[in-house]
């Protein structure tokens, strides 16, 4: 007798607590983790740009998950939204810039102590003091 039947069949499924680290995310978090190692032997950042890596279905889901959610969360608010937040590694930020409709348009893994987008620009900051000066003499302090 042949036929369909007598194939073994093998059923894997993910648990709950653990994302499977199949496709393109097993690499990914090699990637992640020596971009990590860099940085903390050298204070090298790294930035992946993971929307135009090749991913497989789910496979953004199960980086994603892997990478969790740390402490750390903020939003800015120009030219759009973007959300950075932490993952569960510190040092490993989430970067993702919002389309009009909130999906993402991109984003981006960046390995750093504190994420570019987040850290003051000499600029603003030489503007900020020229104006806090200028309150306090305004107000005879």
């Amino acid at each position: 007798m042949s036929g369909l039947s007598e194939i073994g069949v093998k059923v894997e499924s993910e648990g709950p607590s653990e994302p499977e680290l199949r496709g393109n995310t097993l690499p990914l978090l090699h990637e992640i983790r020596h971009a990590l190692g860099r940085l903390v032997e050298s204070g090298e950042p790294t930035v992946i740009d993971v929307q135009s890596l090749p991913m497989g279905p789910g496979d953004m889901d199960r980086l994603m998950g892997a990478l969790g959610d740390g402490e750390v969360r903020a939003e800015l608010e120009a030219l759009g939204t973007t959300v950075i937040r932490e993952s569960r590694y510190s040092g490993v930020w989430i970067i993702e810039h919002m389309n009009g409709s909130g999906g993402v348009a991109s984003r981006f893994i960046e390995i750093s102590w504190v994420p570019d987008l987040l850290q003051a620009q000499a600029e603003d900051v030489q503007k900020g003091l020229t104006e806090l000066v200028d309150a306090l003499a305004s107000a005879g302090n």
